[in-house]
């Protein structure tokens, strides 16, 4: 149980709880105006510090500034042994611990500054798990916590919304897990429930970076991807044969560039030769037409012309005679010396052309034998471009084979967890009976209604849930969770190390009819009484169903400290922020 919260600063108004049920009333006096408000008394702040002493964040809930250098104490009962719990807001990893802590299996550290012991708060949480839920120390992850479990004992403002979430946030696994440990239920198979829901999970997001990664290019089936494969593979060996039979000339360049060079100086020796073989025609051609100048042609005709040729005048012919046959002459040794020229020219060129082409071809066969380096680098990058596309496929089939195998290995880890778990929870039947019984109490004691505590197992884990009739309204979703709440503070009640604490915030019996508050009331105080545990809870004063109370059960003989909102120091903190 707790006995008491304090602080080093005097402004802090200290609380005192007695054993059974107790009440932090928020009062609103007649002289407070309407702009007043209890909301800023400390009612949530209480439950916070609680937390913060128990290992809790800071950041969580006690933030303002003005608390800068605060230490908040708790004394509380551990593992039947009284201790003074106190840690400062400017040292929060810190926890001084003042009692007997001789058997802890581990031990506080000695601080020089302050003279006291402490416990960093990792291994403080470790402590509150061993004493307060019997949780054996280094558990890995996706194990119960202290942190989860204490939660729903004293719910934070976020654990109001659902019986078996104490927080907003709460992962699936953690409900799951925490509340399967919380009701004695084989909380191990929850754990590796979400080990398993961690490999899927695992598995879902590798199979996507194949599917966006470098494999992203190689879509289909397995039997698409092995005939890529068939296909790449009979590729590749053509390549590397390739590989194995060039021959690389190292100047296959320079003999390239000189079978061009004989090739165009080929085509210019043969364009020569037909020019000069045209000219050769055309001069053969004039050399048959020349003919000799014809002298009684000549006379023929200008006697025909009616002219008669003086001696002088033969003579003259005569010599015209003589110069043609001059012309002609000189005509025909021209074109004779010309065809001579050309045809020689053109022998000497045909020559030449037969030498140069059978050079190139020379240079050919070099070629057609053998390769350039650079085409030899060409056909080995084509090759391991190849091998490394080969490679890729077969790594991706690799992958999806070996995805399919964990899948189909996770399918059945899950079947036989499920079954195995089906035969742990009938083992535990007592235990889930005991706590279905205690729940449809408590319910029926609010509602005249058996409430339903479901527990069940599916292959996705444990399920949870409570139905209540008429559980319309926002009142009755807060009571299933105060019902469960007393359900799992009488089950730990009955342990050896518990808790010994339940604590509540007014905001559960936001929304709650008057008779059901004053039954909720009356229901946690004879629980916390009969079964040994202690029960806080903070109140507003116009929340009171005095009406509906039992004439017996006088409500103020258990408020510990009232809070007021007539004076600015009125409040826990006795100060505003």
């Amino acid at each position: 149980m707790i006995h008491s919260i304090d602080s080093n600063n005097p402004h802090f108004k200290r609380i005192e709880f007695d054993s059974g049920f107790n009440i932090i009333l928020a009062e609103r006096t007649k002289t407070s105006t309407k702009k007043d408000s209890r909301n800023g008394l400390g009612k949530t702040t209480l439950i916070n510090i609680i937390h913060f002493c128990l290992g809790g964040d800071p950041k969580d809930s006690l933030t303002s500034s003005k608390l800068n250098d605060w230490t908040f104490n708790l004394e509380l009962d551990l593992n039947n042994k009284k201790y003074v719990i106190s840690r400062n807001m400017n040292n929060t990893n810190s926890i001084f611990i003042d009692g007997d802590y001789s058997d802890w299996p581990i031990k506080p550290k000695f601080d020089a500054d302050t003279g006291k012991y402490f416990l960093t708060k990792d291994s403080w949480r470790k402590i509150l798990g061993l004493y307060v839920f019997d949780l054996p120390i280094g558990l890995p992850t996706f194990n119960p916590t202290f942190g989860s479990m204490i939660s729903y004992f004293i719910r934070k403002p976020d654990g109001f919304l659902h019986p078996f979430k104490q927080s907003s946030s709460q992962q699936i696994w953690d409900i799951q897990t925490n509340n399967a440990y919380l009701l004695d239920l084989g909380w191990k198979y929850a754990t590796e429930w979400q080990i398993l829901r961690k490999k899927k999970n695992d598995l879902d997001a590798f199979k996507r970076e194949l599917d966006t990664g470098k494999f992203s290019g190689f879509m289909g089936n397995i039997g698409e991807l092995e005939a890529e494969k068939i296909r790449l593979d009979d590729k590749a060996i053509k390549e590397k044969e390739k590989i194995n039979n060039f021959q690389i000339s190292e100047q296959y360049e320079r003999i390239e560039q000189d079978s061009n060079e004989i090739t165009q100086l080929i085509h210019d020796e043969t364009n020569q030769n037909i020019m000069d073989q045209l000219i050769l025609d055309r001069y053969n051609s004039s050399l048959e037409k020349e003919t000799d100048a014809d002298y009684e042609m000549v006379s023929n005709i200008y006697r025909e012309a009616g002219v008669n040729f003086s001696a002088n005048i033969t003579k003259t012919l005569d010599e015209v005679h003589n110069f043609h046959v001059s012309i002609v002459e000189n005509r025909r040794d021209f074109l004779k010396s010309e065809i001579e020229r050309l045809e020689n020219n053109v022998f000497v060129r045909t020559q030449n052309i037969e030498k140069l082409d059978q050079k190139r071809s020379n240079l050919m066969q070099i070629l057609k034998t053998h390769g350039a380096l650079k085409e030899y680098t060409q056909i080995q990058t084509n090759y391991y471009d190849s091998l490394t596309h080969l490679n890729d496929i077969v790594a991706k089939l690799d992958n999806i084979k070996n995805i399919q195998e964990k899948s189909n290995q996770l399918k059945i880890a899950k079947q036989k967890l499920y079954q195995n778990a089906l035969i742990d929870m009938k083992e535990r039947t007592s235990q889930k009976i005991n706590a279905v019984r205690i729940f449809g109490s408590f319910s029926s004691t609010l509602y005249d209604e058996f409430g339903t505590l479901s527990i069940n197992l599916t292959e996705n884990g444990f399920e949870f849930d409570i139905k209540i009739r008429r559980s319309s309204s926002q009142g009755i979703e807060n009571m299933k969770v105060f019902c469960y709440d007393l359900t799992l503070a009488k089950i730990w009640s009955e342990k050896y190390r518990n808790p010994g604490f339940l604590i509540h915030d007014s905001m559960i019996f936001d929304g709650v009819d008057e008779r059901q508050r004053a039954g909720a009331l009356q229901l946690a105080k004879s629980t916390s009484e009969s079964a040994g545990f202690q029960y806080i809870c903070t109140l507003n004063s116009d929340m009171i169903p005095h009406d509906d109370l039992d004439n017996t059960f006088v409500l103020h003989d258990y408020v510990r400290r009232t809070l007021t909102d007539a004076t600015a120091d009125g409040g826990l903190l006795g100060i505003r922020i």
